[in-house]
């Protein structure tokens, strides 16, 4: 990254891909970004939630006009190929180039949001910005529950108009966003012995794309978990196979790429018919957006303990019934999902069956609705669910004076219009308008491919134009 530009914004990712940063673990950036604020005379401080909100007087003159905080994340998702050594807790992310982007092959880069930090930081220390005064809002524990944003308390910030800097792609404003919640359920199973002379097999399937499982989630692409799920239902009814283990994805808002399983079946009995044709199925069904999939089983022995048959079709017919992907679009804004949910992580094993569906609305009310479904129909199946971790949705104002004056800045510096957009993905502006009302916001980034997913990519010309028109909107902003 030394030689791409604009070179303060490339400087300040390049050393936030050496500070691990997952969700509840971004001390040591914060710590490190503490110490850089210091170093330039910058006000800086910590608050309950551990966001860290740093401050720069306005240029001299400016002093009059409302302030304006810059916002993002500190934390990033963390996933993986399989078979990639990688400790996110203490590795360095290593980004490759591939001509106008850049990437990391087998493991996210956290582009999201680590380049809409880098933009703010940048801003901070550019001596020749002319700008009114500055807050960097950088919040915590977005990626696992918007933590930070929760606890943002009412009056931190001073400013009137935010700029977040969280979205991923270039070229359209964002101003408004889905709210949503997860559901978590689980329930203690019984386990006992396999039927005697059975035979154990391991069942995996892989080589998905995955991603965002509020951007991504419209476009078709396989589900690792729904897919092996559709797998073991099979082999139940056309050979009474017994589950002993389960498990697929890693995060609640990432569509899982990857799940395994361990069967037993009866002697003799072979998986490969059914399994071949499922197969056979699915391939057409996800040509051309999603092409690698791969399914493999092989025999494992001698099994151990299987689920007891009662809690196996419980737990196949909660999954089963549970509805799946994009369940309603949006009335209101034509070709935008309205209402989503997405089984993130699937666990099963002899202490029992633990997951967490995160379910995603425009509509705050079809949320809460959703979760409900969920709720009831793991009720029926003896399974215990909860709501955890609602937040509310960010309503779009397009006649707003922030999103008014935004267009008028990007078509003097680019001759074109901004496309308007609203988000199926959760962004933190419907907190922040729940704690600070008097906010008007817009949201804006670079162009990024496959966030949270292993080979995200982000667009290096994107970056440059994305603080071009930082640049000019604060340049503005600090205008009579």
């Amino acid at each position: 990254m030394d030689h791409l530009e604009p070179r303060p914004v490339w400087a300040h990712f390049a050393t936030l891909c050496t500070i691990p940063r997952p969700s509840k673990h971004e001390a040591a950036l914060r710590g490190h970004l503490l110490g850089w604020a210091a170093n330039l005379g910058l006000a800086s401080r910590v608050d309950g939630a551990g966001n860290l909100i740093l401050e720069k007087p306005a240029s001299p003159g400016r002093e009059h006009r409302p302030g304006v905080i810059l916002q993002g994340h500190l934390d990033m998702v963390c996933q993986k190929n399989a078979g990639t050594v990688h400790d996110f807790h203490r590795d360095p992310i290593r980004p490759v180039r591939d001509g106008d982007w850049l990437r990391a092959p087998d493991t996210t880069l956290g582009a999201d949001n680590g380049i809409g930090v880098a933009l703010a930081l940048a801003a901070l220390e550019d001596p020749d910005l002319v700008h009114p005064a500055l807050e960097v809002l950088l919040t915590v524990d977005e990626e696992a529950g918007m933590g930070g944003a929760r606890g943002l308390a009412p009056g931190s910030l001073a400013g009137r108009w935010l700029i977040n800097l969280d979205t991923e792609a270039w070229g359209h404003f964002y101003l408004g966003c889905a709210g949503g919640m997860d559901v978590t359920f689980s329930r203690a199973c019984r386990v006992e012995p396999a039927p005697e002379g059975w035979q154990a097999w391991d069942i995996s399937l892989g080589g998905l794309l995955g991603g965002h499982s509020g951007i991504d989630i419209h476009r078709g692409r396989g589900h690792a978990l729904d897919l092996l799920l559709d797998a073991l239902s099979a082999l139940v009814r056309d050979q009474g196979a017994r589950i002993a283990s389960l498990a697929g994805g890693t995060a609640r808002n990432a569509i899982p790429r990857e799940a395994r399983a361990r069967v037993a079946l009866p002697a003799r009995a072979d998986p490969s018919a059914t399994l071949r044709a499922l197969l056979a199925a699915w391939h057409p069904a996800l040509a051309g957006v999603d092409d690698g999939l791969v399914l493999g089983w092989q025999p494992a022995g001698t099994p151990g303990p299987v689920l007891n048959a009662g809690d196996q079709d419980d737990l196949l017919a909660y999954l089963g019934r549970a509805p799946r992907g994009v369940t309603a679009w949006s009335e209101d804004c034509p070709g935008v999902v309205e209402t989503s949910l997405n089984l993130g992580v699937l666990t099963l094993d002899a202490s029992g069956c633990r997951g967490v569906f995160m379910v995603r609305s425009l509509v705050d009310d079809a949320a809460w609705h959703l979760a409900g479904r969920l709720i009831d129909l793991a009720a029926e199946c003896h399974i215990q669910a909860a709501r955890q971790g609602p937040y509310p949705g960010w309503r779009p104002d397009p006649d707003a004076p922030l999103l008014a004056l935004a267009r008028q800045v990007y078509a003097r510096e680019f001759a074109a219009e901004p496309g308007l957009q609203v988000i199926h993905a959760g962004l933190e502006c419907g907190l922040f308008a729940a704690s600070h009302p008097h906010l008007e916001m817009l949201s804006f980034g670079p162009d990024i491919h496959g966030a949270h997913a292993p080979g995200e990519a982000v667009d290096i010309p994107s970056v440059g134009r994305c603080w071009t028109f930082l640049k000019a909107l604060l340049q503005e902003l600090a205008q009579d």
